[in-house]
């Protein structure tokens, strides 16, 4: 088979330099370890250290993905915020189950997530909402998300007269958007290594409320 030209060729590590501060198996909270990888990743990453793809399964069990963006994450979880009537929301309510991957192309690290999805409270739903700027409020209540959409008009017409409605004043929270939490069972921190000898640790519970476990994955 020839060469792909878009393909590019595998890396050259004669200059590549380990970045990682201590050893990454000596690491025993996956949440720190987390924020760690995420702050360097903002100091290199262009734009969006926060995206990530989110893998669901719609009612047929055909895999579907694609890129959100992380607005909060704690010991219990990772939080995303979305149309609760968009592809992504009723996959969720069907099988409430998902996988996120973060990819840092900067830093030469991924780390991928499972677990069950929760939904967050009313009231981080409303005190993310009143976050966003204004246009992204009205733009909320325009999007009909996921469904066919004739014209792009159409949308900017639906925009302006979401707009006019709610004028100068407060625009609430959509009823349909809101936000979800996944409790992870299972992390796994993937290093870039020379020669795809790479460096992979997992960290493993039954469920959310018991302890961690760790194992070493050949790359």
């Amino acid at each position: 088979m020839s060469h792909n030209p878009l393909i590019p060729p595998g890396p050259d590590y004669h200059d590549h330099a380990d970045d990682e501060a201590g050893d990454l198996f000596a690491h025993q909270d996956p949440f720190a370890l987390f924020a760690n990888w995420l702050r360097m990743a903002n100091k290199k990453e262009p734009n969006d250290a926060n995206a990530m793809c989110l893998a669901t399964v719609d009612a047929d069990g055909m895999p579907d993905a694609r890129m959100v963006l992380l607005k909060d994450f704690d010991d219990q979880g990772f939080v995303f915020y979305t149309n609760t009537q968009s592809a992504k929301g009723r996959e969720l309510t069907t099988d409430p189950k998902a996988a996120l991957v973060f990819h840092w192309k900067s830093i030469r690290r991924q780390v991928r997530v499972r677990g069950d999805i929760q939904p967050v409270s009313d009231a981080e739903a409303d005190e993310y909402f009143a976050s966003r700027a204004r246009d992204s409020r009205i733009g909320a209540w325009a999007s009909k998300q996921s469904q066919e959409l004739e014209s792009r008009f159409a949308l900017e017409k639906r925009v302006a007269k979401k707009a006019a409605k709610f004028g100068l004043g407060k625009v609430p929270r959509p009823p349909f958007w809101s936000g979800y939490r996944l409790a992870p069972t299972q992390i796994e921190f993937w290093r870039d290594r020379p020669f795809r000898l790479h460096d992979r640790l997992v960290f493993l519970r039954a469920n959310p409320s018991t302890h961690w476990s760790t194992k070493r994955l050949y790359p």
